[in-house]
């Protein structure tokens, strides 16, 4: 069940009408980016993701870990040299991704504030823990 949100207080939990198998996954997320080169870059040599494939036209490239087909598509298509929306629009406002141990963890924090990346937001340095089948 996902919380609901409502004037910035957490106020109930409502049940999908129809749930989705408890086995699924995000498989991927394809993002507008401004620049492709400086996107792959951070995608790949900070937090080590490896590029499946580019289009010949480089406007586009894919992205994952473990020989996924892809889990990150990054494309410039309607979006190249473009800004951040400006506060009060739409997008993405946070991603997480789920290392298996703190030490590997670590490792990605280090490569991230070692390159003088801002990390905004941050509550909590640890590995998510998967909830119980019990618990669900």
């Amino acid at each position: 069940m996902a919380a609901v949100v409502q004037s910035g207080a957490f106020i109930k939990d409502e049940a999908a009408s129809v749930p989705a198998h408890p086995a699924m996954r995000v498989g991927h997320v394809h993002l507008k980016v401004a620049d492709l080169e400086r996107s792959i870059t951070f995608y790949r040599d900070v937090l080590g993701l490896d590029v499946i494939q580019r289009a010949p036209a480089g406007t586009v490239a894919f992205l994952s870990v473990g020989g996924y087909h892809h889990h990150i598509a990054l494309n410039t298509r309607e979006s190249l040299g473009g800004t951040p929306p400006p506060p009060g629009h739409t997008g993405l406002v946070h991603v997480a991704f789920v290392y298996p141990d703190r030490k590997a963890l670590a490792r990605a924090y280090k490569r991230v504030t070692d390159r003088g990346i801002a990390i905004r937001g941050l509550a909590r340095l640890s590995p998510i823990r998967r909830r119980s089948k019990a618990s669900r």
